[in-house]
This record gives C-alpha cells, sequence and structure tokens, in this order.
C-alpha cells in the first residue's frame, strides 16, 4: 500500500427515497418491520485503485454517480457498504469557494480558507503571496468577495486549493473555469503537483482533457463500472454510451462503389500489414478491423519519418451488419497525449462505399502529409456511420448536426506509433518549423527609409 493513494474496493451507496415527508417518521417507527421507502443505488460495487503521481480520470453521463463518488472519497459523504482507504492530504476542488465568506476581503478568504482545509498560521502565510500571483486579481483582494465577477471568485478559490500541496487532488470540472491564460496556469500548476507524487483525480465531460491529462479512467453508467482502463480507451467506451443508432434507409441500391478511384484501389499490399490479434477495439458489434499497415510514399512498411514525409495509413473493417454510410479515418495524437490530427471522410468531402451489407468489407487508404514537429506519435483508426440522406446533404449540414446524428462503430485507440524526425535539404538536417504543426503562410521581410 507505500505507493497507492487510494484504494476503492466494492464501494456502493443506496439512497432511500420516500415519497412523502410523513414516511420518514413512519419508517422510524416500524424499525425496520416494514419499507415506506424506495431504493435508489447512486454507486452499485465500484472497485478501483489509484496509485501516487497517477492522474486519474472519471467519466460517465449526467446521473452515472460520479459525484456521490466524489464525495465519498472527499469524505463528505458516507457510503452503505464497500471500503475506501485514503493515504494522505486531500484537495477537493468540487464546489470552489464553498468555504469563502462574502463579507470579507479576498485576502480574509485566503486565511480563512487556508484554515479550513487544514493549513497552519505559519503555512498560510508562507504560501499567502504565490496564491494571490496565481489568482491575479490585482487590488479586489482586499475588496469584499461580493464585489467579485464569477471569473475573479473562481481564480481566488482555485488559487487557494492548488496551494496546499495535497498529496490528493480532486477536481471536479474546475478546470473548464476562466479565460485560457488562465487555464494554461491550472495545467501547470496540477502537472507540478503530480510531478512531486500528488494523485489527481480528474472529474470531466471534456474526452480530450481526460484524454490528455489522465494515464487511466474510469467509467461509470447508471451507478454501474463499465470500463476502467487506459484513458483513450475509456473515452471510446464513453462516446459509444447511449449515442445515436443510424437507421439503415429502405433505398433503391445503388452502386456500391461510386467513384472509379475507389473501383482502382489497391486493395492488397503484402508483408505490410500489422499484426492487430491483441490490439483492442471498442465497438458496438457491428463491424471490426481486421487490417492495419502504416507505410511510406512508396508502401514500405514504415515508421521513422522526417518532417514532411507522406505517411500512408491502410486499415480494413468487416462488417456484421449494414451500417449505412461507413467514415473511416485516422487520428494522431503527440506524446504528452494532444490531438494534433483528426480527419475523416466526412472532412475530406470524397467518395465512399454505400449499400454494404453483413460480411463486406471496408478498405481505407488514407495519405497525411507529417507538417509536425520532431517527436513521438501515435495513432488510431475508426469507422463511424452516417445515414444516406445526411450523407447525400453533407455539404448543408453543419458541424452540431453531424456531431449529433453519426454513430461511432469501431475504433482501435493505440493502433501504432510512429516518430518524426528532422527534414533533410540539400544533405543536412533542418527544422522546418517550431511547434506542434506547420501552418501554411508566407513572411515579406523589407527595409523602411
Amino acid at each position: 500500500m507505500t505507493d497507492i493513494a487510494i484504494k476503492v474496493e466494492n464501494l456502493s451507496k443506496c439512497y432511500q427515497i420516500y415519497d412523502k415527508p410523513q414516511d420518514r417518521l413512519l419508517q422510524m417507527l416500524v424499525r425496520g418491520r416494514k419499507k415506506y421507502f424506495k431504493e435508489f443505488w447512486a454507486l452499485n460495487d465500484v472497485s478501483f485503485e489509484i496509485k501516487k503521481g497517477e492522474t486519474f480520470g472519471i467519466i460517465g453521463r449526467n446521473g452515472s454517480g460520479k459525484s456521490t463518488l466524489l464525495q465519498i472519497l472527499a469524505g463528505t459523504l458516507a457510503q452503505t457498504s464497500g471500503d475506501v482507504i485514503v493515504n494522505g492530504r486531500i484537495a477537493a476542488l468540487l464546489e470552489l469557494g464553498s468555504g469563502f465568506n462574502l463579507e470579507f476581503t479576498g485576502r480574509e478568504n485566503v486565511l480563512l480558507n487556508g484554515r479550513i482545509l487544514g493549513l497552519s498560521q505559519d503555512e498560510i502565510e508562507a504560501r499567502y503571496d504565490q496564491i494571490v500571483d496565481f489568482a491575479d486579481i490585482g487590488d479586489f483582494i482586499d475588496q469584499p468577495v461580493k464585489t467579485y465577477s464569477s471569473g475573479m471568485f473562481v481564480r481566488l478559490a482555485f488559487a487557494v486549493q492548488a496551494h496546499i500541496d495535497a498529496s490528493i487532488v480532486i477536481i471536479d470540472e474546475a478546470l473548464a473555469v476562466g479565460d485560457i491564460f488562465f487555464r494554461q496556469k491550472c495545467y501547470a500548476r496540477l502537472q507540478r503537483l503530480r510531478d512531486s507524487g500528488a494523485a489527481i483525480l480528474l472529474v470531466s465531460h471534456s474526452m480530450p482533457d481526460i484524454e490528455q491529462f489522465c494515464e487511466r479512467a474510469i467509467l461509470l453508467d447508471r451507478s454501474e463500472m463499465r470500463f476502467i482502463g487506459p484513458s483513450v480507451e475509456a473515452a471510446k467506451h464513453y462516446y459509444l454510451l447511449h449515442q445515436p443508432q443510424v437507421e439503415i434507409e429502405n433505398k433503391p441500391a445503388i452502386d456500391k462503389l461510386m467513384s472509379e478511384s475507389l473501383v482502382d484501389m489497391d486493395m492488397s499490399i503484402p508483408d505490410v500489414f500489422l499484426d492487430i490479434t491483441n490490439k483492442n477495439q471498442v465497438s458496438n458489434g457491428n463491424a471490426l478491423c481486421t487490417k492495419l499497415a502504416l507505410c511510406d510514399k512508396d508502401d514500405n512498411a514504415c515508421n521513422s519519418f522526417r518532417q514532411g514525409d507522406l505517411a500512408v495509413f491502410y486499415f480494413e473493417f468487416e462488417l456484421a451488419v449494414d451500417i449505412g454510410v461507413p467514415l473511416c479515418g485516422v487520428l494522431i495524437t503527440n506524446e504528452r497525449g494532444i490531438i494534433v490530427h483528426g480527419k475523416n471522410a466526412w472532412q475530406y468531402e470524397n467518395d465512399v462505399p454505400l449499400g454494404l451489407g453483413a460480411g463486406s468489407r471496408i478498405f481505407c487508404r488514407q495519405e497525411i502529409a507529417l507538417q509536425l514537429g520532431p517527436g513521438e506519435y501515435t495513432f488510431e483508426i475508426g469507422l463511424a456511420a452516417v445515414t444516406q440522406s445526411d450523407w447525400e446533404r453533407r455539404l448543408l449540414i453543419s458541424h452540431e448536426e453531424w456531431a449529433a446524428s453519426y454513430s461511432t462503430v469501431c475504433v482501435v485507440p493505440n493502433a501504432g506509433q510512429f516518430s518524426v524526425g528532422l527534414a533533410i535539404k540539400n544533405g543536412i538536417q533542418v527544422l522546418t518549423h517550431h511547434g506542434v504543426a506547420d501552418l501554411p503562410g508566407t513572411i515579406l521581410t523589407k527595409a523602411l527609409k
């Protein structure tokens, strides 16, 4: 247990729901001989461990039990059954500013809130300047917090919580507050806490945040634990929950292949396909990835490229049912978990095969110019689907409408990895650009008299 920050075993929480207030009194009088309430299980048999220095995500739809779990971990709510072992001081960013007095100044609230969170007077004074500098609210620190804007209020509350040097930090959607500069400061602070050995629990509906910041995650659904594992896979399982189902329309059959280029596609690339037997696939059961390859521009198997090189991704899915209009695509992530590129057939606006029934195979060849910074990258491949009517009017559909109507069919997260090195020009290594991506543009320099 020396490296375990939190251990949860068979945790459950049941609420008693009464139809009428007087039923509570009747329940007390009958002493269990009769039930005047209904049972609602907010959590049911949840188990996991979080190591020190690990960032762990908790995800799920509204009402899945996330807030109940956090309150139990923070010690503000008792479980019905199961065990929770917490090793260390907890900073729970559940309701920012919950310990603030609106009549007190910011300075007074820092001192008060610090004592509530378990710091001594000397510890608060030693951290005070850091807290004020982090909050960055200027002279308002000496004004009553009731005069603060909502953004200023949250900044000060987060600053206090982030500087109590807790060994366990619990965050419930708190990183969604403030402007981009403040969010960057929050992430940098959390990174320093993690590097110092603190365990961080992040609850968010933002899957990019979960994928980029967390090593592992747990998915809750209707009080049950549906998945625990790598955060990238957990996010894919989250997307499959309650997603819209694509209904197959009974339209007259049209050409299964709409384009000469699709007919001419080379469907066989010997000796380059990767072994994906043990690759995890997140699917609704309607399709399975059967082939995958990463090649250079000459169709040689390759996982080491230079800036600007062309990477060619080949992948194949076998359908168990007719899914509608298939959308294949590749998503690339850097070593910090940040998505640097993601594109499928919908964004390319090119032709796709239609009218494919059970047993059909979909083969995709996707070329991507690696205008990326040097480093290590991972990629995933996926298959989604839309209805034929949505596909036919795709140029008139907004992103919001598309996002609400498509369905994920099969995803292979962490399908493979590759590296990008410096470009070669005139026989020497050169850096084509700084940063993650090479953005198109021009520069003009001239002297002024």
